[in-house]
């Protein structure tokens, strides 16, 4: 369980991540919005890297902890695709709202999503992680889901790109919009008919 103060310094640090880029960002920016020295803060984490390591073992947790909560399988695998079919669609239309609330007004996830948006560009590492949690990854995970019930790879691979494409839209329109509840209301519309053409 990470200690208070080192949760703080994480925080913190990802707030300037996400506004300057984790390039942009030095050790010493982040002792200062802290309002500690560099030592100190180096008595907490060595650098800028192991905060990043412990921002993503944290993004990992709640990733789990999300998952459980809604009786969801973890991952991209055949055994928890084959879980994923025989899930109620409620739950799965629960889920898939529950994450992108998470990814939008969580400050902690939503300042990771920004960080790797801006960084993407500007690094390997970083557009290998934007990748994994954003772009690649999400459709991995919903292609296999979607596998059990198409009769081809192609086509549950379509299917995932048509289910996540928007969602990463309404990501960028969510954070643009003044009216943020008009994108939750865009997203639960997308899902409904998502389920429903599916189903059919």
């Amino acid at each position: 369980m990470i200690n208070g103060t080192k949760e703080k310094i994480l925080e913190n640090a990802l707030e300037l991540f996400a506004q300057s880029g984790y390039l942009g960002t030095s050790m010493s920016d982040i002792a200062n919005r802290l309002g500690i020295t560099k030592a100190a803060l180096y008595k907490h984490y060595a650098g800028k890297q192991e905060i990043l390591d412990s921002i993503i073992l944290r993004m990992n947790e709640l990733d789990k902890e999300r998952a459980q909560a809604y009786d969801m399988p973890e991952g991209a695998t055949e055994d928890s695709a084959e879980a994923y079919s025989h899930t109620p669609e409620d739950r799965i239309r629960a889920y898939s709202k529950a994450q992108f609330i998470h990814w939008t007004e969580d400050k902690f996830s939503s300042d990771f999503r920004k960080m790797l948006t801006l960084e993407q560009y500007r690094d390997p590492k970083m557009a290998g992680l934007y990748q994994e949690y954003l772009g690649s990854g999400p459709v991995r995970y919903m292609t296999a889901v979607f596998s059990k019930i198409t009769r081809t790879d192609s086509l549950a691979e379509q299917l995932a790109l048509e289910f996540y494409g928007p969602i990463l839209l309404l990501y960028s329109l969510y954070d643009g919009a003044e009216n943020k509840e008009n994108i939750i209301l865009m997203l639960d519309t997308h899902i409904d008919r998502f389920i429903e053409k599916i189903g059919k």
